[in-house]
């Protein structure tokens, strides 16, 4: 796994038998900064077979209509496929170049189908729903300990949202794939113990 960090949010290549998948973008704009990121780790747009976005925020989405135009394709959980466009406007009114995502053309799937999806990059995991964020959010469990969850509440500030059910019910979902390592969107990684 590489962390690409060209932005405000933090991006992760993962490599797989048969190309890589990379989760998250940066904000709309930031497409130069992202290929001078991929080129100093040595990955190319070619080696990009998929894009997955653990949420449709404009920080987290604004380069997959662009890396889609290349041949990237999308992989689009059926729980993200109606906040697809909400940040189209957001981009509109802050007069920023982005290209729309055509949805028409992504991989639709539904978590219980994410890990054979996974597989066929030869990447070991699932896609799971976290919806405590936003109701699109979702987080990536990969078999060797590594989980990937966007912008979920960080574990360790959970005893502060005592009351925030649908929260502990995300972090309980995650926990029990017995992750090794959390990435978050804009945190410090954290190892778990």
């Amino acid at each position: 796994m590489i962390r690409l960090k060209y932005g405000n949010t933090n991006t992760f290549y993962i490599p797989g038998h048969s190309g890589g998948l990379l989760v998250d973008t940066d904000y709309a704009g930031t497409l130069h900064t992202f290929y001078r990121a991929i080129k100093q780790n040595g990955i190319g747009i070619r080696d990009i077979v998929y894009v997955l976005a653990t949420h449709y925020h404009p920080d987290h989405m604004g380069l997959i209509g662009d890396l889609m135009s290349q041949g990237v394709k999308l992989l689009l959980p059926d729980v993200q496929r109606s906040a697809v466009h909400f940040s189209d406007a957001i981009f509109v009114r802050d007069k920023l170049p982005f290209t729309p995502v055509n949805e028409a053309q992504a991989v639709v799937f539904s978590c219980e189908e994410s890990r054979s999806i996974l597989s066929g990059l030869g990447i070991a995991g699932e896609i799971i729903s976290t919806p405590s964020h936003s109701e699109d959010s979702i987080s990536l469990l990969l078999d060797d300990g590594d989980c990937f969850v966007g912008d979920l509440e960080p574990y360790e500030y959970l005893a502060a949202y005592e009351e925030n059910l649908p929260l502990r019910n995300d972090w309980a979902h995650v926990l029990a794939f017995h992750p090794k390592r959390i990435f978050y969107a804009h945190a410090p990684e954290m190892v778990m113990g």
